[in-house]
């Protein structure tokens, strides 16, 4: 005889629910984050531009690997997660 109904299905799917909406949400957060990363580092960088230092490309990279870090991150959890 099989059941109809099994206990705790209603409870996993309201957790797998809660699971995809934090993980939007940290999706979101994590490019949010990237999008201050790339501001702050183009503004820090056109300041040391404008006072004289023109070996730059260091900063440069540093601040768009990090913004591509924090990109690259919300994907991953996403992947991780399937959502």
């Amino acid at each position: 005889m099989m059941l109809l109904f099994q206990p705790g299905l209603d409870e996993f799917q309201q957790a797998q629910d809660q699971l995809h909406s934090s993980f939007f949400s940290a999706l979101d957060c994590a490019l949010v984050l990237a999008a201050i990363l790339g501001i702050i580092g183009g503004i820090r960088i056109y300041h040391n531009w404008q006072m004289g230092e023109r070996e730059i490309t260091a900063e440069v990279s540093a601040w768009f690997f990090a913004a591509l870090f924090m990109v690259l991150a919300g994907i991953f959890l996403r992947a991780v997660f399937g959502l």
